[in-house]
C-alpha cells in the first residue's frame, strides 16, 4: 500500500493516541530457467522491510523483499521487479506488466488490499469504536464480493496474455493478530475481525487465482505465531519513526513468512 497514503489516514492518530497499530523445491529448477517477474503492492515490494532500492522511488523496493531473495537464490535468466507500494490492480495493468512475455516461466504476485481499502479499513478500525470498525470491515466484504473479483479476473486474464509459459503465484495476506493473549491497542472485538476480513480477501483471491489456473501461496501459515501481539511479529504494528511500514512484514516476515511460500510453489 502506498506510503503517503497510509501517512495520510494515520497522522491524526498520532496527534490524538498513543494505541498500538497495530512444496515441493523441484518444480524451482524449471521455474529459474526463464524469467521471473514479480509483480503487486507493498507486500511484494517489501515496504517495511528496510533497505529500499534508490531508483525505485516511492514503489519502495527492497532488497530484503521475497522477489528479491528468491531472484538472488535462484538466478533466472532475467529478473524484472516491478511491484510498487500502494497499487491497486489497475496500476498493475497499467504499468507493470511490460516484462511479460512467452520468456516469462515465474511470476508472483500480491494484490486487491488496496483496491478494498486497507489503509482505510486499518485506520478506522485504530480510531473509532468496536461497531464503527465492524462496520466499515463489511463495506470492505462487500466490495470483494461484488467488484473485486472482476479487478482480479482483468489482472489474471493480462498476465495469461502477455506471459502464456509462466507459472504465476499468487501470494495471500497473513493475518494481522494473535488472539487470546494480552495485547495493548485494539481489542479483542477488532483484532478478530481484522483477521477475519483478512481470511475473506485471502479466500476471494485465492478462489480467482484457481480458477485461472495460477496457484494461491497461502502465507497465513507460515505467519502463524508471528502476528502481532505473539512477541514474536513478524508484521509492523506503528512505526513511529515510519508510519508508512505499519501493518507491512519486517524483513524476517519476508524472508520467513513469504519466501518459503513462493519457494514451495515456484
Amino acid at each position: 500500500m502506498r506510503r503517503s497514503r497510509i501517512t495520510a489516514y494515520v497522522t491524526s492518530l498520532l496527534l490524538a493516541t498513543g494505541l498500538a497499530l497495530t512444496g515441493a523445491a523441484a518444480t524451482e529448477a524449471q521455474a529459474a530457467t526463464g524469467g521471473y517477474v514479480a509483480l503487486g503492492d507493498s507486500y511484494s515490494s517489501g515496504v517495511g522491510a528496510g533497505s529500499y532500492i534508490s531508483s525505485s522511488g516511492s514503489c519502495d523496493r527492497s532488497t530484503n523483499s521475497y522477489p528479491y531473495l528468491w531472484n538472488a537464490a535462484h538466478s533466472p535468466s532475467s529478473f524484472s521487479f516491478t511491484a510498487c507500494s500502494g497499487a491497486t490492480t489497475d496500476d498493475v495493468l497499467s504499468g507493470q506488466l511490460g516484462s511479460l512475455s512467452s520468456s516469462t516461466t515465474l511470476v508472483s504476485i500480491t494484490i486487491g488490499g488496496n483496491d478494498a481499502g486497507f489503509a482505510d479499513v486499518m485506520t478506522t478500525c485504530v480510531t473509532s469504536s468496536d461497531s464503527t470498525c465492524l462496520s466499515r470491515i463489511n463495506t470492505a466484504k462487500t466490495y470483494v464480493d461484488s467488484t473485486l473479483p472482476g479487478k482480479l479476473d482483468n489482472v489474471y486474464n493480462a498476465i495469461s496474455s502477455k506471459a502464456p509459459n509462466a507459472r504465476v503465484v499468487v501470494l495471500s495476506y497473513p493475518r494481522f493478530y494473535k488472539l487470546g493473549t494480552t495485547c495493548l491497542g485494539l481489542s479483542e472485538t477488532k483484532r478478530s475481525a481484522i483477521n477475519n476480513a483478512a481470511d475473506y480477501i485471502d479466500a476471494a483471491i485465492a478462489k480467482r487465482a484457481a480458477d485461472h489456473g495460477f496457484v494461491f501461496g497461502d502465507v497465513r501459515s507460515t505467519f502463524t505465531g508471528h502476528e502481532i501481539c505473539s512477541g514474536s511479529s513478524w508484521l509492523h504494528s506503528v512505526n513511529w519513526l515510519d508510519i508508512g511500514e505499519s501493518y507491512h512484514p519486517t524483513a524476517a516476515g519476508q524472508s520467513g513468512g513469504y519466501l518459503p511460500v513462493l519457494t514451495n510453489n515456484a
